[in-house]
């Protein structure tokens, strides 16, 4: 099965236009800064908004192609909204088994399918309250399996982490991995956080104004950005590996490319083994031409892969282990004469790694 996906469609005056495809068994993330058309693409895709032209094609079949134009309640897709839309009135069941009642289920196997739906991702005790009674979480949960109760062909999620606190995020992103590697179909996650897009999704759709101004992995766009926002996007270093304590009080985290040192915040399960994310902004790397001398607990050398000049900032690619983006001035780049090809060092303290989890 597949997603083509070339549509124009307009809401309030806003124009977007997005082309891209998908594969069965993918998860796209949609990312772009507010206000650049990423809900009304979503709403394209459910049938909520009737694109201007273009077409939607799932699995060989036109969901819409300028004469056809399938309902929403039709459609092989299910959606995890931004506001998530759960019918107030409605128990956490109800909810979950509204599609599968809408499509024609008798009331039985709907709510018995529900149920089951509801236990998959872990809300099964949720089953007999009201949306009014539910965390930021627990309801996440309840639209998350309402998406899956139908076994759709395609699942929107639309910024499905924006609106939780820290401990929910967590929580829930690792359920969200979970749930899209078993997925079977395609999946498409909007947002607006790099880090959300890089741990869920294998390639990035990045739209900014209404349009689409690249696509490729979370590596491709780092190597070479598109635009100041792309850079913006995935220019943060991302380490993801299993922690372990050091002697210094410091957690290594030991990715497949090499090891960073860290400092996990106060409380932070630091059992060796876990897996963890660590990040760290370009800005907070500093560029030498011989080794430097000082406190920075990771010192890494490497060729520059790459040189991105944005006005009086560049960023700097450097081939270490594991591999580096760093931001410098213009100014510094000059006077160290930093160029592709070069070899340099890079370092960093351990404190300016934030570790979270995945």
């Amino acid at each position: 099965m597949s997603l083509v996906v070339d549509v124009h469609a307009r809401r309030d005056g806003f124009a977007i236009e997005a082309s891209f495809e998908a594969a069965d068994g993918e998860t796209i993330a949609i990312l772009g800064p507010n206000g650049a058309g990423k809900s009304t693409l979503v709403d394209s895709l459910a049938g909520l908004l009737r694109p201007a032209g273009g077409r939607v094609v799932l699995g060989g079949r036109a969901l819409d192609d300028g004469v056809v134009h399938v309902a929403a309640s039709d459609r092989p897709i299910g959606v995890v909204f931004q506001r998530l839309l759960l019918l107030p009135h409605l128990s956490a069941l109800e909810n979950v088994a509204f599609p599968l009642r809408a499509r024609g289920a008798r009331a039985d196997a709907a709510r018995r399918d529900a149920r089951s739906a509801l236990e998959r991702v872990g809300a099964g005790e949720l089953a007999d309250a009201k949306p009014a009674r539910l965390s930021g979480g627990e309801a996440q949960r309840v639209a998350l399996a309402r998406a899956l109760v139908g076994e759709p062909r395609l699942l929107l999620l639309d910024e499905p982490l924006s609106a939780l606190d820290v401990t929910s995020r967590t929580t829930i992103r690792a359920l969200l991995r979970r749930e899209l590697a078993a997925f079977g179909g395609i999946a498409i996650v909007v947002t607006h956080d790099p880090v959300d897009a890089m741990t869920l999704a294998e390639r990035l759709v990045i739209v900014e104004d209404g349009r689409v101004t690249q696509t490729g992995s979370p590596e491709e766009i780092r190597e070479a950005p598109r635009t100041p926002y792309a850079a913006d996007l995935v220019g943060v270093n991302l380490f993801a590996g299993a922690l372990e304590d050091a002697t210094d009080g410091t957690a290594l985290i030991r990715t497949a490319d090499g090891v960073v040192a860290s400092v996990p915040p106060a409380g932070f399960d630091r059992r060796a083994g876990q897996q963890v994310l660590g990040l760290l902004r370009p800005a907070d790397v500093s560029l030498h031409l011989d080794r430097p001398e000082g406190s920075a607990r990771n010192v890494f050398e490497g060729s520059v892969r790459f040189v991105t000049v944005e006005d009086d900032r560049v960023r700097v690619g450097v081939a270490s282990s594991p591999p580096l983006v760093a931001e410098v001035t213009s100014a510094s780049l000059r006077a160290m004469g930093i160029r592709e090809g070069v070899r340099v060092w890079a370092s960093f303290k351990a404190l300016e790694v934030r570790v979270v989890e995945p």
